[in-house]
């Protein structure tokens, strides 16, 4: 199949495009500079622009460009580039696909956990509603953005993905280091849900939306059974052979993130219920299996 891809410079965009291109299926990466060879295509999120020759032939869109939650402070002006990132970018990729003659048939863009919001120990799934705060506010103008690829009848699904265990970026990126070095422990009381997932299981689980005709809206990529923050560093300490037991208090860490603390410090509880009952079978369930996985990757 011929695959578009935005994002596919990103942790999970190029481990995504390693893997698709080893199966022997035809990348096409969107990027924002002049294209470098026939593999890439240009578009620019801000102006609304897709080129069409890059999603021509396509079976299938991935979309997951959007600015990092975690890479800067939150100010004013970094709150809008999170949320115009997304909004605009999504917006631009359904306009582009809605408008071909022959679309793909598939889009799938990537979405968050944070749509959520702090649960608490209250278990959701894809059928519970948003949360509230900026979080949650930013992914459900994000979905909301993809309403003309749906309108247009392409099966369009919305990968709601955890926290992804990889050792080379993203957020547990920032954790192997303290971990290694003997300083890590827990956040706050620990005692918030994180709903994880290895990286393996990420692109299997993008892989199979692409693949499975039926499922589309929502779809949890989360692990199916969360570990609060105490458990998840308990496990890396046992995994890296490093004691886990310093605290970060949470004014601490109010102090040092600003207003991004609080999604830091909140609980989130998601069950991948749509992956499952559609025959998804996870190859590392568990937070130390996942951990591994990431130390050999």
């Amino acid at each position: 199949m011929r695959i578009a891809v935005t994002g596919a410079t990103g942790l999970i965009g190029s481990a995504l495009g390693r893997s698709l291109k080893a199966d022997g299926h035809e990348l096409v990466r969107f990027v924002r500079r002049e294209p470098a060879g026939p593999g890439e295509a240009r578009w620019d999120p801000a102006r609304g622009y897709v080129d069409p020759a890059g999603l021509a032939g396509c079976g299938a869109v991935v979309h997951l460009a959007g600015a990092g939650v975690g890479d800067h402070r939150w100010t004013a002006a970094y709150k809008r580039e999170i949320r115009d990132s997304r909004v605009k970018g999504t917006a631009a990729v359904a306009a582009a696909v809605a408008a071909m003659d022959e679309p793909p048939a598939t889009l799938v863009c990537g979405s968050a956990i944070g749509y959520y919001g702090d649960t608490g120990d209250r278990t959701v799934d894809e059928d519970s509603p948003a949360g509230e705060g900026f979080l949650p506010e930013v992914c459900v103008e994000w979905e909301a953005a993809a309403a003309p690829a749906r309108e247009a009848g392409i099966r369009t699904a919305f990968a709601r993905t955890g926290l992804v265990v990889a050792a080379e970026g993203g957020a547990w990126g920032k954790l192997f280091p303290i971990f290694k070095a003997g300083i890590g422990g827990r956040l706050g009381n620990g005692r918030q849900y994180w709903s994880h997932i290895s990286m393996h299981d990420e692109i299997a689980a993008l892989r199979h939306i692409i693949d499975t005709p039926a499922l589309a809206g929502p779809v949890n990529l989360t692990a199916p059974e969360p570990l609060t923050n105490r458990e998840v560093t308990a496990a890396m300490g046992r995994v890296l052979h490093r004691p886990a037991v310093f605290a970060v208090p949470a004014p601490v860490m109010r102090v040092v993130l600003g207003e991004f603390a609080q999604d830091v410090l909140g609980s989130q509880r998601v069950r991948p219920t749509r992956l499952l009952e559609s025959g998804f079978v996870f190859r590392y369930p568990g937070i130390e299996e996942s951990i591994r996985a990431a130390l050999e990757a």
